[in-house]
């Protein structure tokens, strides 16, 4: 079996804080699938993301990930933290 190290590249993200759906959906643009807080009991709101792969849920503290191809898909907190590392303030 191969191994293989993940190049060394630059995104941009932005947290789903719950509170953030306007800079959200301005990050996601076309990507954006809707926001829902009915799925869940404790009505915390969710975003739908439109992935390469179809809908996925980004929930309250996921990463929003734009990749390398202009692509978009959540990511949860500890995976983001493992993988990335800040860079660089917002513009």
């Amino acid at each position: 079996m191969a191994k293989y190290r993940k190049k060394p590249v630059v995104i941009d993200a932005i947290e789903w804080t719950g509170k953030n759906l306007k800079d959200c959906i301005s990050f996601l643009g076309n990507s954006y699938g809707g926001v829902n807080t009915d799925r869940r009991p404790d009505g915390r709101s969710e975003i739908t993301v439109l992935t390469l792969e179809g809908q996925h849920i980004a929930s309250k503290g996921d990463f929003l990930i734009r990749g390398v191809a202009g692509e978009h898909y959540p990511c949860k907190p500890g995976i983001f933290n493992s993988t990335y590392d800040l860079v660089g303030e917002p513009e």
